[in-house]
């Protein structure tokens, strides 16, 4: 039978835990505020710049000499698939639903004679769909938004498409990710950013 001394230990112990568990929940809870509080405040420029786009497509449509970013290049053969998932695990169904979604779109455009290219964003993204597409893999990004995303790691994952667009190498460029509505929803969304999709 365990002594008095060893039971005090052993309540001490549970009692340390319970402190560093409480000041790691207290932490989570600062982390996560700070980032709904990005996404809001992120949400309304997202959303015009959304409708701003689907405008200059349906304008820009059928018009010589359009921007090719915009317009596209006339042809839908080649498509890019930006798959935008996290480095790390642990989030719920995050990163395996966007996976699922890219995975869909994949198998889709391959069924109708389409060649697909991937770029994936974040480790498990990367991970998870080159068991099944890693020859479609043409580059990878991780690392980003340690902390938050910054301009200039956005620009750069723009820069690789603006290059890889501007050499020939896909036609139609689409981005999946997860849209955040609060805390415990997001939806997972598939959005064309080139040629730009008219409403």
């Amino acid at each position: 039978m365990a002594s008095l001394q060893e039971l005090r230990g052993s309540i001490a112990s549970v009692q340390a835990t319970r402190k560093i568990t409480s000041a790691m929940k207290m932490v989570a809870a600062a982390k996560l505020r700070r980032a709904q509080e990005q996404a809001e405040a992120a949400r309304p420029y997202a959303q015009r710049m959304e409708r701003m786009l689907a405008s200059l497509g349906a304008s820009v449509e059928g018009s010589p000499g359009a921007p090719a970013l915009i317009a596209g290049t006339g042809s839908d053969q080649t498509h890019l698939i930006v798959v935008a998932t996290a480095d790390r695990g642990l989030c719920g169904g995050f990163n395996g639903n966007i996976v699922r979604r890219a995975r869909l779109l994949a198998q889709q455009l391959t069924s109708e004679g389409k060649t697909v290219k991937l770029l994936t964003v974040g480790r498990k993204g990367r991970d998870q769909m080159r068991r099944e597409f890693g020859e479609s893999i043409v580059h990878h990004v991780d690392g980003l938004g340690r902390r938050f995303l910054s301009f200039e790691e956005a620009d750069g994952v723009a820069d690789v498409l603006r290059t890889m667009f501007a050499d020939g190498e896909f036609d139609v460029c689409t981005l999946i990710y997860a849209q955040f509505k609060s805390a415990i929803a997001n939806v997972v969304t598939a959005q064309q950013l080139i040629p730009a999709e008219a409403p």
